[in-house]
């Protein structure tokens, strides 16, 4: 029985540092480095307590494999949990023929900023807009622009909009 419940605490410490490491590298690669640190730190208090359990005890593989799944299953949960949290922007774009409903005014009156464009397609002229859209939003967005045109090309890429610093900011004023 003790064998079982220290199975199922390594599975379930891995789950956990795992899923934090998956975080830990997606607010790493958004610029988040103090959001980062602090994640690395419980991440690698957790496993270093993990795998002594596993390593005290190589001859039973059960712990073995408890490690090993909480490692794959550490992977999925923490994936689910960077969607779920939906942190960061991204780069909406909605091509659509120049004479068919346009979502830029709708989604205008739903509180996102749109630029739009003229330009030339394959099939004559069409109609490109443009918003930053935060990923907690994206589905709203999805859903006006369904509503309006849902013949329209809609593509959405992430991307990162680091803070100007003053100076910056001043310039670009004038």
């Amino acid at each position: 029985m003790e064998t079982v419940l220290i199975s199922l605490a390594i599975f379930v410490a891995r789950l956990a540092d795992q899923s934090i490491g998956t975080m830990r590298i997606i607010f790493l690669m958004r610029g988040r480095r103090a959001i980062s640190g602090i994640l690395g730190f419980f991440e690698s208090a957790i496993w270093l307590l993990a795998v002594s359990q596993v390593v005290t005890n190589i001859d039973q593989p059960v712990k073995v494999i408890a490690f090993a799944a909480g490692f794959g299953a550490g992977t999925a949960l923490g994936g689910t949990v960077e969607r779920w949290l939906a942190i960061g922007k991204g780069v909406m774009r909605i091509l659509a023929p120049f004479d068919s409903p346009q979502a830029s005014v709708p989604l205008r009156q739903a509180g996102f900023a749109v630029t739009e464009v003229n330009a030339e397609g394959r099939n004559g002229p069409v109609r490109l807009a443009f918003s930053v859209v935060p990923r907690k939003r994206k589905q709203e967005a999805l859903d006006i622009i369904q509503a309006t045109n849902p013949e329209a090309f809609v593509t959405f890429e992430e991307v990162e909009t680091p803070a100007l610093t003053a100076r910056r900011a001043f310039w670009m004023r004038k």
